[in-house]
């Protein structure tokens, strides 16, 4: 038997902000955008050449999940963008003026440099080692 996951939810306050930052500024493509009932969409976004998973972005509709927006992981590293060119991805994203929390450094598994997303949930972003390099 194969598993594999294939999608994450991120809370977001509203579908269009956050498709802009993601897609605008993280460079990440709209993968689906389908209205539903009321005013609820499916929104999937996706790093460029990703084929694995996708990001469902949710827009909070109760004050517990507006509260946990940005900090779905009460603080810690939420997610992991990987790269195969850290310098020059790094560069567009601080002329799109991302904010990076941490700045690069070497770490044993590969280069890596904290972001946070328009809402602060913090991302790790990496370049691991070829031998590091997950599957």
């Amino acid at each position: 038997m194969a598993q594999k996951i294939a999608q994450l939810s991120l809370i977001v306050k509203d579908y269009d902000e956050a498709i802009r930052f993601y897609a605008d500024k993280l460079g990440f493509q709209l993968v689906e955008d389908t209205k539903m009932a009321g005013d609820k969409r499916w929104v999937r976004i996706a790093p460029p050449g990703n084929g694995e998973c996708t990001l469902l972005l949710a827009k909070a509709n109760n004050e517990q999940q507006l509260a946990a927006v940005g900090n779905q992981t009460g603080g810690r590293v939420f997610l992991f963008l990987y790269t195969d060119d850290f310098w020059n991805d790094y560069n567009k994203m601080v002329q799109n003026k991302i904010h990076f929390v941490r700045l690069p450094k070497e770490e044993e598994y590969g280069l890596v440099a904290v972001f946070e997303d328009i809402y602060g949930n913090l991302w790790d972003f990496i370049q691991a080692h070829p031998q590091q390099e997950t599957k």
